[in-house]
């Protein structure tokens, strides 16, 4: 049975995200999708004293702009890499495994980037590393120059891997028809996600971080528990 996950990419992804990679046999970056304004392509959430903090990656995308994920071109005007660095550092440098992972950090930052497909892609590539998840095949979309309609253009994602099963995020039940895959032999799946409870610095627990602030408090046990069975009630 072969699983295939088509997700767009994500700043700093949360921990949803790499669940979808962990479960699939395929993860798919859909990068040749309109770029939506309003996503978590180029922001985040982490954790300090006082509550949750955006992490923001600026962008020059205009408001009737229609460009696709991997072109959007980030705004480098201001000095937002050396902000997120600060805030990374500033709330996270008492976690029980900052030095492990805070080079990783250090080294995005340190970089010159022009696309933000290219910062995304470094720390999806890097934290799937962290996680125990480098041997997963991962693509992008637009490698395969796939053409057709929303559903089209994910049926075929999933012929070209031969894919069994489709697994995809909870919101897509609001607009995948099933039937269409079904005619294909594709069974869909909908990730139902059950956020962990673990320790975190900085009071009571706060799901739907970023990664990051898993990695930094757990380490090496960041993939169980991302994956365990130590639920809360309300999954993203």
């Amino acid at each position: 049975m072969v699983r295939v996950a088509i997700l767009q990419p994500g700043y700093l992804p949360w921990l949803g995200f790499f669940e979808q990679m962990y479960m699939s046999d395929v993860f798919v970056i859909y990068d040749d999708v309109k770029y939506d304004k309003q996503g978590w392509r180029n922001r985040n959430r982490i954790k300090t004293s006082n509550g949750i903090c955006w992490l923001t990656v600026p962008v020059n995308v205009k408001f009737k702009d229609s460009s696709l994920v991997k072109e959007v071109i980030i705004d480098n005007r201001t000095n937002w890499k050396r902000k997120h660095l600060l805030s990374i550092k500033q709330n996270y440098s008492k976690a029980l495994f900052y030095r492990k992972y805070i080079d990783i950090v250090e080294e995005a930052y340190a970089r010159d980037w022009h696309y933000l497909i290219d910062i995304d892609l470094y720390f999806i590539t890097e934290f799937a590393s962290c996680l125990g998840l480098s041997k997963k095949k991962i693509v992008r979309s637009s490698s395969y120059n796939i053409r057709g309609d929303r559903i089209e253009r994910l049926i075929a994602l999933c012929k070209i891997f031969k894919a069994d099963i489709f697994y995809e995020g909870f919101a897509g039940k609001d607009y995948i028809e099933e039937k269409c895959f079904e005619e294909h032999g594709i069974k869909v799946e909908f990730q139902n996600y059950k956020h962990p409870v673990y320790t975190q610095l900085h009071g009571n627990f706060i799901p739907k971080l970023s990664v990051i602030d898993l990695l930094f408090n757990l380490g090496p046990e960041s993939l169980s528990v991302l994956a365990n069975k130590n639920f809360m009630e309300d999954g993203g």
